[in-house]
């Protein structure tokens, strides 16, 4: 790992609590021995746990399992440190169903789809950061909620998994497409006729170019840059964009993130946050260029269940 098996500051340190106003709180860190994440101070901590504002856990700098990590201060002038994971969707709870469906998910016709796009916990109820590829060992659940950073970074096969721990299943196109179009079979979420902005449905440059500061091919093979959904005016929290609501009150089922369907070749609907159009127009937007183990950032999903 970075800094090898002690890290940087790491193994044979002296255990030590140290106050330094977590996240602007003036909270205390838990025990632990000091480590320093790229030139960052912090503390050797369950990663799970460093849930403070402007903090992130590190993995690589610390002693002991994987999951004892460097929670230290995220950069201070703003820019994204790759191997940080934020756990930014920590403590989000899923709102109460509707129509009689579980938590998070809405009525549509005869079976029940996520209102929001999905965002991951593990099976305990830990937080997972929605920037990375989650680890194939790590069992995850998809929960849906306003305001949650939802989960980019992911193929089909484990958005499969992340449903069917929750109780529920990946959406059939059919289920995905009336949940989009509405009783009334409309082009977009909203209606028939292109309202651009109402959906988180464009962007000026590509996250990738913005983010390696060149147009080289080369880029578009570094599409799981965990960085490039933390861009200014990219991903958005789920339910950000009010109006991009559908008849039957699901959100973001265009743009925002590609959502994978459970088409056993492989998938993703809606377009995203940078285009909604190559692939067709709003709801009737289809990649099926990939197989079901496939991810960059911009493949997301949501769930159904019966």
């Amino acid at each position: 790992g970075k800094g090898g098996a002690g890290g940087s500051g790491g193994a044979g340190a002296a255990a030590q609590t140290t106050s330094s106003g977590v996240g602007g709180e003036g909270g205390a860190f838990p025990m632990g021995h000091p480590c320093i994440a790229n030139g960052r101070d912090g503390v050797c901590v369950e990663a799970s746990t460093c849930i403070y504002d402007d903090w992130a856990p590190v993995p690589g700098f610390c002693p002991g399992p994987a999951s004892i990590q460097c929670c230290a201060p995220l950069p201070a002038d703003g820019t994204c440190d790759p191997d940080a994971h934020p756990l930014v969707n920590a403590g989000i709870s899923e709102p109460a169903g509707l129509g009689g469906c579980p938590p998070g998910m809405t009525r549509v016709a005869s079976f029940c789809i996520d209102r929001y796009e999905a965002f991951l916990e593990t099976t305990d109820g830990a937080p997972v950061s929605p920037y990375f590829f989650p680890d194939d060992a790590l069992p995850i659940v998809a929960r849906s909620a306003p305001g949650a950073v939802p989960q980019g970074y992911i193929n089909q096969v484990r958005a499969e998994e992340a449903c069917l721990f929750a109780g529920k299943r990946l959406c059939t196109d059919t289920e995905w497409l009336r949940a989009c179009r509405g009783p009334m079979n409309q082009t977009y979420p909203y209606g028939n006729t292109l309202e651009l902005g109402r959906c988180n449905d464009h962007r000026s440059q590509h996250p990738a170019v913005e983010y390696f500061m060149t147009t080289d091919p080369w880029i578009y093979s570094e599409l799981d840059q965990p960085c490039l959904n933390q861009l200014a005016e990219g991903l958005a929290s789920s339910g950000a964009f009010a109006m991009c609501q559908s008849a039957e009150g699901t959100f973001d089922m265009m743009g925002n993130l590609h959502e994978w369907t459970a088409d056993p070749a492989g998938t993703f609907r809606g377009g995203f946050y940078v285009d909604t159009t190559f692939n067709g127009s709003g709801c009737g937007y289809a990649t099926t260029a990939h197989d079901v183990y496939h991810y960059d950032y911009s493949t997301g999903f949501r769930c159904c269940a019966d």
